[in-house]
């Protein structure tokens, strides 16, 4: 099957808003846990989170355009300027997905759908407690992106907690070994499985392929 940027044009909205989130491969899952400045706890399912620098220790999150409605994650973030990033356990996909539903404000979708919430010391944003890897994150920096009106949400990285035997030697984390989900498009989820590990490549390392 062939698409050229004409024929994408000419396919429905669906169609082709399936397709081309599904076309960048599997993706990170993560739930969004923040809090407003009433203390109103908020948790939303994204796959945009991508990795920035290790030093600072930066992730990148796009969020969708704000412009006829602000989310309560973006609020929250830019209000309180702490957030968390929670990998989403396989146990639990369905609680996961349908925090993505347009719940009121004034409602949590901790509650709605099940999802216990944690809190750390005195991180203000709460946790998932069932999740395997958790990420506090204190937003830094947004960069509009005007093509499409979306912003991408800079956060240093404040707290990690994963469980120990799932950190090998040199510090790599194994995503099978955790249970970490991932998503293709809107509302497929994948569980991940290592293939192989291989050696940082040098120049005069490389194998006769």
């Amino acid at each position: 099957m062939v698409f050229n940027e004409k024929k994408l044009a000419q396919l429905d909205r669906i169609t082709r808003l399936n397709i081309i989130n599904s076309i960048s491969g599997i993706k990170p899952g993560n739930l969004i846990g923040t809090r407003s400045k009433q203390g109103q706890n908020n948790l939303a399912i994204m796959s945009s989170a991508v990795h920035l620098g290790s030093d600072p220790a930066l992730i990148g999150l796009i969020l969708r355009p704000q412009l006829s409605k602000t989310t309560d994650t973006y609020r929250n973030i830019k209000e309180t300027r702490f957030y968390t990033m929670n990998h989403i356990p396989m146990s639990m996909i369905a609680n996961a997905h349908y925090t993505s539903a347009k719940f009121p404000p004034e409602v949590s979708e901790f509650d709605s759908c099940n999802i216990d919430e944690e809190m750390k010391d005195d991180f203000y944003a709460p946790f998932v407690k069932e999740s395997p890897l958790k990420i506090g994150l204190e937003f830094v920096q947004e960069n509009p992106i005007s093509l499409n009106d979306t912003i991408l949400v800079i956060g240093k990285v404040k707290y990690i907690e994963f469980a120990d035997q799932s950190m090998n030697d040199e510090g790599s984390i194994d995503l099978e070994n955790i249970g970490s989900t991932g998503i293709s498009g809107l509302n497929h989820y994948y569980s991940l499985q290592k293939i192989q590990s291989l050696p940082y490549a040098h120049l005069d390392q490389i194998p006769k392929f």
